[in-house]
């Protein structure tokens, strides 16, 4: 008797732990992502969609990696997967990789000795137990399956690691493919571990973007959330010099208003923003301060508009066409592009298959079609066939 009952709980207790690690990530995804379309959806006429469906769009920021989905497959939860991206007429997507986020998360200030969120959800999806414990093999992981996908469905994903794939890639697009072109980036510089070998093991695996930091300082320097306010470290300085001689880019999205200045002063960097919004429309302390931001976009670099109710001061297609009008008139419309953050623990008013809504709002705002061109994705291409490698 006593074995039979042994036996039923352990039967219990995995039936127990079935179901966590099955439905637990999924339940934790779908609240942290929402999406706020109303009942109906925002309305779109028909001059708006048919600017869409002519235009050329990318996007700077997306965490969708860090979440255990097939991302060839239509999910009924988060912001982005490719068959959304498909449908929304998205032609290049970057795919960050999250691999540490501390507890307590906040806009102000976190340290980064703060237990970590991400170990947990890397455990809770039942990750490579190498990931558990390295940050570099984290971003890895995420990276592999995102290859993965593109080499079981290349016709609809492909990884762009070079300005001539993303030329083959636009000029398929506009033989009527609907590929979408996926580029890896870091959300910080963490996963480097302190040591600059990883950089090429980074680069190897396709990383093309890497942010230096996230919510908290780093080995590269400090972050605009982190408590030091430092600039960049002599550490930073030679990764971000390296960054330069790879073609990759850099991006300053957690950057200490230090670290800004700091790698502005190296010469020849274009470093980028690619999620954020603009201070003097919403002032937050998630937002760069605008001299910055302005300083960014005057060696070259181009600013990622996030969609979220935190860099926009509101939750609407109004409220991002909003701090996009903002962009331009602090930054000139040649240096504004999109940054959603889409699954990166934050709200949205749209998920990718119906980033149309953005399209009539900024034609609802009094932008010319030109200028919703070069937002939507003209000048994100420019800027990447003019910094990523040569095939």
């Amino acid at each position: 008797m006593l074995r039979k009952i042994i036996i039923a709980m352990l039967g219990l207790i995995a039936i127990a732990a079935i179901a966590f690690f099955t439905f637990a990530p999924g339940y934790v995804e779908d609240s942290l992502n929402p999406v706020t379309t109303p009942e109906g959806g925002w309305p779109v006429s028909a001059d708006a969609q048919a600017l869409h469906d002519r235009l050329i769009i990318g996007d700077w920021h997306s965490d969708a990696l860090l979440w255990d989905r097939n991302l060839l497959k239509r999910a009924g939860r988060g912001h982005t997967d490719v068959p959304r991206l498909q449908e929304g007429n998205v032609a290049v997507q970057v795919f960050t990789t999250v691999t540490k986020s501390p507890s307590g998360l906040n806009y102000g200030r976190n340290s980064a000795d703060a237990p970590d969120s991400i170990t947990k959800l890397v455990m809770g999806q039942l990750r490579p137990i190498r990931t558990w414990s390295s940050l570099k093999e984290r971003a890895l992981d995420q990276a592999a399956r995102l290859q993965a996908m593109a080499e079981r469905e290349p016709e609809n994903l492909r990884i762009i690691r070079s300005s001539t794939d993303l030329g083959q890639l636009l000029a398929a697009r506009e033989d009527g493919a609907k590929t979408v072109g996926a580029i890896l980036g870091t959300e910080g510089g963490h996963p480097l571990e302190g040591d600059i070998a990883n950089l090429a093991t980074l680069y190897d695996a396709g990383f093309r973007v890497m942010g230096l930091t996230h919510f908290f300082d780093n080995e590269i320097g400090g972050s605009l959330h982190g408590e030091s306010g430092a600039g960049l470290s002599d550490f930073g300085a030679e990764v971000v010099e390296e960054l330069m001689v790879r073609g990759m880019v850099i991006d300053l999205a957690h950057a200490s208003p230090q670290m800004v200045r700091d790698v502005l002063a190296i010469q020849g960097a274009k470093p980028i923003i690619s999620h954020s919004g603009i201070h003097g429309n919403c002032d937050t302390p998630r937002n760069l301060p605008d001299d910055l931001v302005r300083a960014v976009a005057d060696e070259g670099g181009v600013i990622g508009i996030g969609y979220w109710r935190d860099v926009n001061c509101g939750a609407t297609p109004a409220d991002i066409a909003k701090s996009i009008r903002a962009a331009i008139t602090l930054v000139g419309e040649d240096h504004v592009s999109l940054g959603s953050d889409y699954d990166g623990s934050v709200d949205a008013p749209f998920d990718a298959a119906g980033i149309v809504a953005l399209t009539q709002a900024l034609m609802d705002s009094g932008l010319s079609e030109d200028q919703i061109a070069k937002v939507m994705g003209d000048n994100m291409m420019r800027y990447l066939s003019e910094t990523l490698p040569d095939g």
